[in-house]
């Protein structure tokens, strides 16, 4: 099979470098790995036959078991989710056509988690510390074209846990294999901005890069060309330009689009700038950048602009894992993730704490999210301190250059919670104008942004980190706000990080009157947005063992809604809305932290332990008023405005049975819930996002399991371990319940609160994926993907 994908390899490459001079080729299929330190890897003739093969992304953490012996020391126990690192080798053998010759090749690592050394037929290319920045090398002086050549990484992760939270260890993003004439387009070597915009007309500027790599000058043609979405040729220019022997160059050009569709959250129109390269009459780079039309502003006093439309920034927080996928998550999981927040009313994303990969970028753009781009968590501490000062222009320059056409983001973040903030010496703060002033060069058309740790002596305001900062972010820090901003008027605020759940207030007037922290945002015009900690569940910064993750998101890593998560659809989504939740503290849930996660809430109606006792039933919607109904029997009507946090709270006798909540607007229905108390057991369902993948080796199915009565109620009390057999054109990519203390290995695992999620991968022929889930005393349930 490895000799036929070879084959085709060579002709697909050849057929396509006759039609034209650029091509960009996966790269992520045949590796082979090794979770061992053997220095002789790095030979072409050494013997990896007996070595594990892999697919990339690959995460091996991840597939490792859990253990106390991997807590890590002191504040960082915890911090990898109890999840080992070590040192991994990886090798691919491959072969290029002898028409590459002539041309450049250039290897691309989207995301090597860490320390990384790449050989090319034993040859040493280069070292990357930074695991969460892109970066190549030239692979051309070194391959043997028209026969075999080998590329090895070796991968250092022994210093785990090594930072805060679970990074994972490996190529756990995409590898590119890119071939260009000698004269092309630069890496990310198209900046385009729009500093002019009107109903009629849009000024679009674009600075292209060319690199000639030949040993002769070259007079160069350059042809930028503006296509809408139809395809259709909008704007035009051409230019021409010299460039010397082994130089490189950028062109200035201006274009005038007439009539542009804007670039918004609700409209996110993409256009594509196409641009050909020329010598002597002949093309020989073509290259293409999507990019939107839009104009942002920050006001200090009524916040954040979108083409003259003032918006609030309802946002989250992300950690790069998904789950049992680790950090080895392909596109179409990310892109089930963003498609869920968009529906609950999610706009703004704040990648923490490091940049994404380009493809989820891609995804920010398309479905029309913000997006603040955040290059660091730390400066000099963490294991980066050896290397800040070698490698920190190199790291921005990677996520500034490749990231600053995305129409999406609106913000760079320099950092997060840096040590910096609390520095008296003036160091501190000298290094952040150092960062905020770099970055500025590279893209002036943006702010620049650094998230603030609370501290009650605000030295951040003493040592002028904070005003060194164009826009300043607030971790948990509300009730400073109003203060923070008499003191400096003309300061541009955010809330970095938020509570998800209530934060208790006091004053000399009220009792206690527990209050959601977004509200500081929506009662302020200054506070221009809110970014919840965590939006999801994620791994690592665990509270102990045995939990291998941090728990309070507003969805777990199945991308389960929670019943908490009500509130936040209530404010930030328009469309009517009642959710039931029931206050029980009882609960068995890993919280973390308890102040983050209070009242424990359950979406179900079996509590047969307080038959006939009186609960607490929380109603929340964005409706003017709710009827409770148990039973069939009404127990009235409440005014959303008479309870705080949109919340009405009822104190029911509980019964089993149906409780329902109808919300009114205007004193029409607007919306309906209901819980049922469920019975015994019956059946598996199984629910797919997508019955229809693609056979490309990548693409996804993600499979919803319930367990359900003879009615088709989720059963919440007597979950089941379930097993998962896949048979036919995929495979079991991660199996998930969304409880952290349960580790995923393997092909079984127990549903929680009667749920749980399998991820489905293509192989890479066409067929069908046959699905089979178990558990004891049920009948199995059988799904089938169409995998073409």
């Amino acid at each position: 099979m490895k000799l036929i994908h070879t084959i085709i390899f060579l002709v697909i490459s050849v057929l396509s470098l006759a039609q034209n001079k650029r091509e960009t080729k996966n790269f992520d299929f045949d590796w082979k790995f090794s979770l061992e330190d053997v220095t002789e890897a790095k030979k072409t003739d050494f013997d990896d036959s007996n070595w594990q093969e892999v697919q990339l992304p690959h995460d091996w953490s991840i597939k490792q078991q859990v253990s106390k012996e991997n807590a890590g020391k002191g504040w960082m126990e915890g911090a990898m989710g109890y999840f080992p690192g070590g040192i991994g080798w990886y090798r691919k053998s491959f072969t290029v056509p002898g028409t590459y010759k002539n041309g450049k090749v250039v290897i691309q690592f989207d995301g090597v988690y860490h320390q990384s050394d790449v050989y090319i037929n034993g040859k040493h290319l280069g070292f990357h510390p930074y695991g969460y920045t892109t970066f190549e090398y030239d692979l051309s002086p070194y391959l043997n074209y028209g026969g075999e050549n080998t590329i090895a990484v070796r991968v250092d992760h022994s210093n785990s846990p090594s930072s805060r939270w679970y990074s994972g260890s490996g190529i756990y993003r995409h590898v590119w294999l890119k071939v260009t004439d000698p004269v092309h387009v630069a890496t990310w070597g198209t900046y385009i901005t729009t500093p002019e915009i009107s109903e009629k007309e849009a000024k679009v500027n674009i600075a292209t890069t060319i690199n000639n790599a030949t040993q002769s000058p070259a007079e160069v043609l350059v042809e930028n060309r503006i296509v809408d979405k139809q395809g259709n040729i909008v704007a035009e220019e051409k230019s021409e330009l010299e460039i010397g022997k082994s130089k490189q160059e950028t062109l200035q050009q201006a274009l005038k689009l007439r009539e542009p569709q804007l670039w918004s959250i609700e409209e996110p129109y993409l256009y594509t700038m196409e641009t050909t390269v020329k010598v002597n009459g002949k093309t020989v780079d073509s290259y293409t950048t999507p990019f939107g039309v839009r104009e942002i502003r920050f006001d200090p006093d009524k916040g954040f602009f979108l083409n003259g439309k003032n918006i609030k920034m309802k946002g989250m927080n992300l950690h790069p894992d998904a789950g049992s996928l680790g950090t080895a998550v392909p596109d179409k999981s990310y892109l089930r993730r963003l498609q869920i927040l968009k529906e609950y009313g999610v706009n703004a994303i704040r990648c923490s704490h490091n940049p994404p990969t380009s493809e989820f970028l891609d995804m920010c753009d398309s479905l029309g999210f913000v997006v603040i781009d955040e290059a660091f968590d730390k400066w000099k501490s963490m294991y980066y301190e050896k290397y800040f000062e070698d490698w920190w222009q190199r790291d921005m320059d990677a996520m500034v250059l490749r990231d600053r056409n995305h129409p999406s983001i609106v913000l760079w973040s320099i950092g997060n919670e840096t040590n910096e903030q609390y520095d008296t010496s003036g160091e501190g703060t000298a290094r952040a104008i150092m960062l905020r002033d770099y970055v500025h060069d590279l893209d002036p058309s943006r702010l620049v942004t650094a998230a603030l740790r609370p501290d009650q002596e605000r030295r951040h305001n003493v040592n002028d980190y904070a005003q060194s900062l164009d826009v300043v972010g607030y971790n948990y820090q509300e009730p400073w706000l109003k203060d923070e901003k008499r003191q400096f008027p003309d300061r541009i605020i955010y809330v970095s990080e938020a509570f998800s759940y209530y934060r208790g207030r006091k004053d000399k007037f009220k009792a206690f009157d527990p209050v959601n922290p977004w509200y500081d945002v929506a009662n302020n015009d200054f506070v221009f947005g809110q970014f919840i900690w965590p939006g999801i569940d994620y791994l690592g910064e665990s509270k102990g063992w045995p939990s291998i993750g941090r728990v309070n998101g507003l969805f777990d890593v199945c991308m389960f809604e929670k019943p908490a998560a009500a509130f936040h659809r209530s404010v930030w989504n328009n469309e009517p809305m009642v959710r039931i939740a029931v206050a029980d503290q009882s609960l068995d849930i890993d919280t973390g932290k308890p102040h983050w996660s209070w009242p424990f809430l359950a979406d179900h109606w079996n509590f047969p332990q307080y038959e006939g006792r009186v609960i607490r039933v929380h109603t929340t919607t964005n409706c003017d008023s709710v009827e409770l109904v148990l039973n069939d029997k009404s127990l009235g009507f409440r005014n959303t405005s008479d309870y705080s946090n949109n919340t009405i709270k009822w104190h029911v006798p509980y019964e089993k049975g149906k409780i329902v909540a109808k919300g009114y607007k205007a004193g029409r229905e607007v919306a309906f819930y209901e819980l049922k108390t469920a019975g015994e057991p019956a059946q598996i369902l199984l629910s797919a996002d997508r019955t229809h993948i693609a056979a490309d080796g990548q693409d996804l199915s993600h499979i919803e399991v319930r367990i359900v009565d003879k009615n088709g109620v989720v059963v919440p009390d007597a979950d089941r371990t379930i097993t998962v057999e896949i048979s036919g054109k995929g495979k079991l990519l991660g199996l998930d319940n969304g409880d952290l203390r349960d580790p995923f290995t393997g092909n079984a695992i127990s549903t929680y609160f009667g749920k749980a999620l399998l991820t489905i991968q293509s192989g890479r022929s066409k067929g069908k994926a046959g699905i089979k889930v178990s558990a004891e005393g049920l009948p199995d349930q059988v799904l089938t993907i169409d995998v073409q």
